[in-house]
């Protein structure tokens, strides 16, 4: 009886092995791309939150939740390919969290193909 050859390790090149080398879609003040985000964002940003959570696949809350905000926008930029580091993903969503929060809600409805740059 022979045992059988393994030609692809588990997981390889898989969750948490890729190269982070992109860059996301639209830049930290780039409003003016999807006006809706940026309405919504600027009025109501608990609902963006929430929308953006919603659209991600996660739970509405999310983004109620303290550090919800700095969690997403990780696992995005690791999904996504996008360079980073967690302790910037704190500091963004800390300091500039309405406009963070809507780059992230275009990040998703430009990878979801709801709109085109």
């Amino acid at each position: 009886m022979s045992n059988p050859v393994v030609t692809h390790q588990p997981g390889a090149g898989g969750y948490g092995t890729n190269v982070q080398t992109g860059d996301w879609s639209t830049g930290l003040c780039s409003c003016c791309s999807d006006c809706l985000v940026c309405a919504v964002g600027f009025c109501c940003p608990i609902a963006l939150s929430c929308y953006a959570a919603n659209k991600y696949g996660e739970n509405c809350c999310l983004g109620c939740l303290p550090g919800g905000m700095t969690a997403m926008r990780t696992h995005m930029r690791l999904t996504y390919g996008i360079q980073g580091t967690i302790c910037n993903d704190a500091l963004m969503t800390f300091f500039c969290g309405p406009c963070e929060m809507c780059r992230m809600a275009r990040e998703i409805r430009i990878r979801n193909g709801d709109i085109s740059l």
